[in-house]
């Protein structure tokens, strides 16, 4: 039976103990994320979208925060472990319930990352080794258009309140709805046609459904929703901002302070792209137009599976040379794979986790978009950013230690700036110990760096609708938009047009997430460069690395001070 607030509570219990009684409870009513962390009992099962599900979520988070009260009075509370935890839990609680509160669930429209995306996306993470896996699936699947019917319904009482999502990400997710549910056989159809015959008949019927289900949901989406939302704004405003801001970040940022920061690291970054830009093609008229030639003329992998092997290659190598001299790896640590992303999905690479227990590994998954031909500037750095020493160190580390700090730590209080900006700092980390030491593959690195700026600057200034500064290159004076911000990505970007429009998407629905890339990296070195200061000659970066690896989750409002104790 999972762990709950009321058969759980005793006097005697610490913070960590409160988590973790928390995650049980929580994957309870949320079995997608049961099966991320590896819980059998979840992989059947998907939670229940409606509102009245949202509000059992924000139930359990009040009580546990109420307990967390006691424990935090309780002998032994007291201790470095301890205390990490509880400021962790709460916090992250608190941002949740803000969230909860203000009715933004109502709006979770998005082209990445909502609820009906991660319905679709814990089937390629669901154990299909067995024929009970796949009996699991099927099971699954007939659970898929339940789950879709809450969803529809917290849209709907969206709709009622006039608290809805913007028209932009709609026409995406509309689109993606529609590739999703198919001509012929839909998504889930296909997935479970790899399933054992002895359950064909089951599995078919089941996915049938839930494709059923997906193109029933587009046609609400279009012919109800669209409609209803047309001309409203694209962007949240400074208030709505600022919430997401907190639950991305764990901070309460100074966003105009981030806003100039992010101008400050464009121009530094674009005088050192010009300066790799001039050995690639002499004259360049802009750094673009150098890699612009490299999309033609430089070093390419051909294939999709080709790319996915080489992809594996990277990060394997990148094990074999940091382990044991940046970092001390733990065997199940230095496994991860490299997939292919399933298609339908947004533009940009991503990782998924391992279980706790590693009986499933961290996967890189790159989206192809079609392309059969991939250039490798813009695949090296970026695999540093995913796989290693990028989200899988970290993530897979947490997932190591998870017993010394508390699986809540290691696993549902992650804060994305945390992660992300460890990512970040890790291409900056193998920049400084010379993985990029030829142009080509440094100009792709600084490339995904200046991504990341813009992304602070479009972000900030398009949300809370900011002057462009009079030393700006593009449009100074003039207040930012969504289309100036798309305008301004692509002119800084080698990313193609349809990588350009998945992004200003990404960040029209999900505000505040973007920026915790560089904010976060910037919150990683300063820890970094206070610890260095305080130690002298005697720092050591590989055991650095490992401790700040081995902390577990934490927010930006505690991240650098945790980082400089070390």
């Amino acid at each position: 039976m999972p762990a709950t607030p009321s058969n759980q509570h005793t006097r005697s219990q610490l913070p960590r103990q409160v988590a973790d009684a928390y995650v049980d409870a929580y994957i309870a009513l949320d079995p997608v994320n049961g099966t991320f962390l590896g819980d059998p009992a979840s992989h059947s099962r998907l939670p229940d979208l409606s509102p009245a599900g949202l509000e059992a979520v924000a139930e359990l988070a009040r009580e546990t925060l109420a307990r967390l009260d006691e424990a935090e009075r309780a002998p032994g509370a007291d201790s470095d472990v301890e205390r990490r935890c509880a400021r962790l839990l709460r916090e992250r609680l608190t941002a949740e319930l803000a969230v909860h509160d203000a009715e933004e669930p109502l709006r979770a429209v998005s082209n990445l990352g909502s609820p009906v995306h991660n319905v679709r996306e814990v089937f390629t993470v669901t154990p299909t080794d067995t024929d009970e896996d796949w009996a699991a699936v099927a099971a699954r699947l007939r659970a898929v258009p339940a789950a879709f019917a809450g969803y529809r319904e917290t849209l709907d009482l969206g709709l009622r309140r006039k608290l809805h999502g913007a028209p932009r990400p709609t026409a995406t997710f509309v689109g993606q709805l529609t590739e999703w549910a198919g001509q012929g056989r839909g998504w889930f159809e296909e997935f479970a046609a790899d399933g054992p015959e002895a359950l064909r008949g089951e599995l078919t019927e089941a996915a049938r459904a839930a494709d059923a289900a997906t193109a029933e949901l587009r046609d609400w989406m279009r012919d109800v929703y669209a409609p209803a939302i047309e001309g409203s704004p694209e962007v949240v405003g400074r208030e709505r901002y600022a919430r997401w801001s907190r639950y991305y970040n764990g901070t309460d940022l100074d966003l105009d302070e981030a806003y100039a920061y992010g101008w400050s690291e464009f121009h530094r970054l674009l005088g050192e792209m010009r300066a790799e830009a001039e050995k690639i093609l002499p004259g360049a008229a802009t750094p673009w137009v150098a890699l612009a030639h490299l999309d033609e003329h430089g070093r390419h992998i051909e294939g999709v599976d080709e790319v996915r092997q080489w992809l594996q290659g990277v990060m394997d190598e990148a094990i074999e040379a940091l382990d044991g001299t940046h970092f001390e790896l733990a065997e199940r640590v230095r496994k991860v794979e490299s997939c292919i992303a399933p298609p339908g999905g947004a533009a940009a690479p991503y990782y998924t986790p391992p279980s706790v227990d590693f009986s499933r590994p961290g996967r890189t998954w790159l989206p192809t978009m079609g392309a059969t031909r991939f250039p490798v500037y813009d695949l090296l750095s970026t695999w540093y950013h995913e796989g290693v020493p990028g989200h899988h160190l970290q993530l897979a580390q947490w997932a190591h230690v998870a017993e010394d700090l508390s699986r809540y730590q290691a696993t549902l209080g992650g804060v994305s700036a945390n992660a992300e900006g460890w990512a970040l700092y890790a291409e900056r980390l193998m920049d400084e110990l010379g993985f990029l030491t030829d142009a080509e593959t440094r100009i792709g690195y600084l490339d995904a760096q200046m991504m990341r700026a813009a992304r602070v600057i479009v972000d900030i200034g398009m949300h809370l609708e900011l002057e462009i500064p009079a030393d700006s290159p593009f449009h100074p004076g003039e207040r930012w938009t969504p289309d100036l911000a798309q305008e301004f990505f692509g002119a800084h970007s080698s990313r193609p047009a349809d990588f350009v429009e998945s992004e200003l998407t990404r960040y029209l629905s999900i505000p505040g997430q973007a920026i915790g890339y560089k904010l976060g990296e910037r919150a990683w070195l300063l820890g970094r460069a206070n610890a260095r200061a305080a130690h002298g000659d005697a720092f050591d970066a590989k055991a650095w690395h490992m401790a700040a690896l081995s902390q577990g989750s934490l927010g930006l409002d505690d991240l650098v001070e945790e980082l400089s104790r070390l």
